[in-house]
């Protein structure tokens, strides 16, 4: 009867022990608080250093905690609804720096080339170590139409400084079109509006195509993130039922599946999802639910790894606290918390450009002298005897002109050329056309190559 009332009382004596220890620390926050204010060279304000406080705790956690003051919560709030002003630039901390995410689409950031693990040292010259990520980009944040320089480290390059103009950023988060059959549908951030615009997207691609649609590319890369619930909702519109996501917390109560209810807008249609490593949080959660439902292709190269679920917890009039609350894990149950998602074929974006190849192109069966004709194929006319051409410079002798090299793709690696031009390679919807962008015309030709497959399947 002792033993079974021991465990309450030790659980009671530890408990107030936690407590003591807890006030103890807190009386030292309060007496480092004080001197701080009494004693800093400078004077320093008392929601200044509060402020810092409560940042410095929450940043210490992860790199994706932190303390939202009145004015970054308003501003997070604008941007979830898809327009907010500033650069156009995801980012988090690194090592005491600034790390990009993705540069969003159609923004100043985009345009200047910034890149997904480029790292922003300075400010306006200001180095950034020291400085909270919210100060960073605080920083970054503008009057519209007033410049910024900053300057980034990139592998394998020198630093360098690019200079910005701030502007109101309007996220167009859908784009689509029709590409020879196929429908292209980029997604650039998951906010408010992403799914009802995905939903508009589809329905026109539909009518484009008149129901000779061959299949579907959904582009999320450099796709950051933004909204659990858009995530859910837009990979529930191509899987009828089941999981999408899990998240689960400290406390197991606490766990939330979130599975599809509907059906697929894309009727079946071979669906290809493009990543790369600017493809982070909600957009790795709608890769990996199409990836382990097999319900589409992932095309690219591994995403960035962002595996955790952060709450926006609003604290009266004194802003509001970003915490990680839980971890995100795909219907299978692979958490892809730092480890990303790998493509189910891995393409490296490249540049397409032409190359001439020597040698006489006309190379085949029809250009050997005196080979077959088709019987097939209707007869030519007999053509006129033409008189022998004289020899001229940069002809050979026999008189007949040389034909021009015809020319051959040949996709190479991004490498030298502007920023904006490398940005342009990166950025498929921008530069319009598959010849321009490997990793988009892969997937076309996977799409054509699957409907062909398709096609002949049925016919036998």
């Amino acid at each position: 009867m002792l033993a079974l009332q021991s465990a309450p009382a030790a659980a009671a004596a530890n408990e107030t022990n936690g407590n003591a220890d807890t006030y103890r620390l807190l009386q030292l926050f309060g007496d480092v608080f004080e001197r701080v204010r009494n004693e800093y060279v400078e004077p320093v304000g008392d929601e200044q250093l509060i402020e810092s406080a409560l940042n410095g705790m929450l940043t210490s956690l992860d790199p994706h905690s932190g303390y939202l003051n009145t004015k970054s919560f308003r501003d997070m709030q604008v941007q979830t609804k898809g327009e907010f002003g500033g650069l156009g630039i995801e980012v988090t901390m690194e090592n005491g720096w600034v790390k990009v995410v993705s540069p969003i689409d159609d923004t100043p950031a985009a345009r200047a080339g910034l890149q997904p693990n480029d790292l922003i040292t300075h400010l306006d010259g200001e180095p950034v170590q020291g400085m909270s990520l919210n100060d960073a980009v605080d920083r970054m944040r503008g009057p519209v139409n007033t410049d910024i320089r900053i300057s980034v480290r990139r592998d394998g390059q020198a630093p360098f400084d690019v200079s910005l103009t701030r502007a109101v950023i309007k996220i167009q988060t859908v784009k689509s079109k029709l590409v020879d059959k196929v429908g292209y549908v980029r997604i650039s951030q998951f906010v408010e509006s992403t799914d009802t615009n995905l939903k508009k997207a589809i329905e026109q691609l539909k009518k484009e195509g008149g129901g000779g649609l061959q299949g579907l590319v959904v582009d999320l890369r450099n796709n950051p993130g933004g909204l659990l619930d858009q995530a859910v909702a837009v990979a529930g519109d191509f899987i009828d039922k089941g999981e999408i996501v899990s998240t689960r917390s400290r406390r197991p109560e606490d766990t939330q599946r979130f599975n599809a209810h509907g059906k697929d807008l894309a009727e079946g249609l071979p669906i290809v999802v493009l990543i790369n490593d600017g493809s982070a949080s909600a957009s790795e959660i709608v890769a990996g639910a199409l990836q382990d439902h097999r319900r589409a292709i992932l095309l690219g190269t591994k995403s960035f790894g962002k595996g955790s679920v952060q709450t926006i917890i609003p604290l009266g009039n004194h802003g509001a606290m970003r915490l990680t609350t839980a971890r995100y894990y795909t219907p299978s149950g692979r958490s892809i918390q730092a480890v990303g998602i790998e493509p189910d074929i891995k393409v490296q974006p490249a540049k397409i450009e032409s190359v001439a190849v020597p040698g006489d192109h006309n190379r085949g069966e029809a250009g050997l002298r005196g080979a077959l004709r088709n019987d097939t194929l209707p007869k030519e006319a007999p053509k006129a005897d033409k008189p022998a051409a004289k020899p001229e410079e940069g002809k050979p002798e026999d008189g007949k002109p040389e034909k021009a090299p015809a020319p051959e793709s040949k996709a190479t690696p991004p490498g030298g050329g502007t920023a904006a031009e490398k940005a342009a390679a990166l950025d498929p919807f921008k530069m319009g056309e598959p010849a321009t962008d490997y990793q988009l015309a892969r997937a076309i030709d996977l799409l054509h190559g699957l409907s062909l497959y398709k096609s002949a399947a049925k016919a036998n």
